[in-house]
């Protein structure tokens, strides 16, 4: 007998969860967080609708949050199995489930401290870092791409590489059903053939059942040399009219996709030459050395175009870590193009740089990425004429 149960992105766009029920084992395809609504706290904290104890195997397919964000809960509630993924990958969800549950952390302090003065009883955080790190430690093998993993006898699995974010894979599982094999393919997310830095997307094998996210399903994308072109514009448009550009980014490749175009525009004499760059995302610079580490994942005409060089790095840019650091920037009233997290602009310094420069007529504000229902980035993009 097998079974396919959906536990999140059913019907929704964040939560990845997909148990799958056979003779042999239980696979648990991600474990992620729900992001974007009011509703999400509540969402996050419910049962998951299954035991965590009863799984064998969690196969992680990426490192973002709506995938990999509820793994410190799923060992917390009883998990003992083997979480499996590529190397990439374990190194980024590391760093993401470190910075949510420091976040998860702060924020509980915070409304702690609100709520002693209401004598309101406050909800623990989801996790800890404590807990994070325990989790940390249920990962097992490494999967590598093409290469079949035998989980138990008579399942395999195979990661093939998705083009989504570095180490992204989609997941070719083979399991025995009524003594017949059957191939399911688990798709992550999927990245656009011909993006700068990774590879594209492996084409899947032939399947008896796929599961594929449609996130952008119903669309059509503008060309990437068209949206390219729409960004020197607004950042050549807000510099000459002495503004500031505030570019909310997500830590996880669109970070290091949008400092390689801001290379390729100042080498190619697309962009000024006296713009600075700040890159105000602690997790998005530890992310961007992690992709220095892994040169054989990116795109081959990218590795034969720098030649062994850094195609993160140019002239005028600064990485800011320290709090102090990303305040000053503040002082700085033109000529700034600002990188900062997160890209929905649900926290972290991004709301800093917003609140300093949204009422300014001279500055900019250029969304990169996809915004959820309910975020601030969503009511920005959307026309508000006020936000808090």
């Amino acid at each position: 007998m097998m079974r396919l149960s959906f536990h999140g992105a059913a019907k929704q766009v964040t939560g990845s969860c997909h148990l799958l029920e056979c003779d042999q084992a239980r696979i648990l395809v991600d474990c992620g967080m729900f992001q974007g609504r009011r509703e999400i706290e509540e969402e996050n904290s419910a049962p998951f609708g299954f035991d965590p104890a009863s799984v064998d195997f969690l196969l992680l397919t990426h490192a973002h949050l709506d995938h990999c964000g509820r793994i410190p809960m799923l060992v917390k509630q009883g998990f003992r199995g083997e979480i499996i993924t590529t190397a990439p990958t374990r190194e980024l969800a590391r760093l993401v489930l470190v910075d949510s549950a420091g976040l998860q952390e702060e924020e509980h302090r915070r409304r702690t401290q609100h709520a002693h003065r209401r004598d309101e009883p406050v909800p623990a955080p989801l996790y800890t870092l404590e807990d994070t790190f325990h989790s940390l430690e249920y990962f097992g093998r490494t999967a590598h791409y093409d290469q079949e993993i035998e989980l138990k006898p008579g399942i395999q699995a195979r990661f093939i590489d998705a083009g989504h974010i570095l180490g992204s894979a989609s997941i070719v599982v083979t399991a025995m059903n009524d003594g017949k094999p059957v191939r399911i393919v688990f798709s992550g997310d999927l990245g656009n053939p011909g993006r700068p830095i990774i590879r594209d997307p492996t084409p899947p094998p032939a399947a008896d059942y796929v599961l594929v996210e449609t996130t952008y399903g119903d669309r059509p994308h503008r060309s990437r040399p068209d949206s390219v072109k729409e960004l020197y514009e607004a950042i050549n448009m807000t510099l000459a009219r002495n503004g500031n550009v505030i570019i909310p980014t997500f830590a996880l490749e669109r970070s290091q996709e949008i400092l390689y175009y801001l290379r390729e525009g100042k080498e190619n004499g697309l962009l000024p030459g006296h713009m600075t760059v700040f890159l105000d995302s602690p997790m998005a610079i530890s992310a961007t050395e992690i992709f220095r580490r892994y040169p054989e994942c990116y795109d081959e005409e990218l590795r034969k175009s720098i030649a062994g060089g850094d195609p993160f790095s140019l002239p005028g840019l600064h990485f800011v870590r320290d709090v102090s650091e990303s305040m000053a920037i503040n002082r700085i009233e033109s000529g700034a193009v600002i990188l900062a997290g997160s890209g929905m602009c649900t926290g972290g310094r991004v709301r800093h740089h917003l609140k300093h420069n949204l009422w300014r007529a001279r500055s900019s504000v250029v969304f990169v990425g996809y915004a959820a229902e309910g975020t601030l980035a969503r009511h920005i993009i959307d026309g508000a004429k006020e936000i808090h």
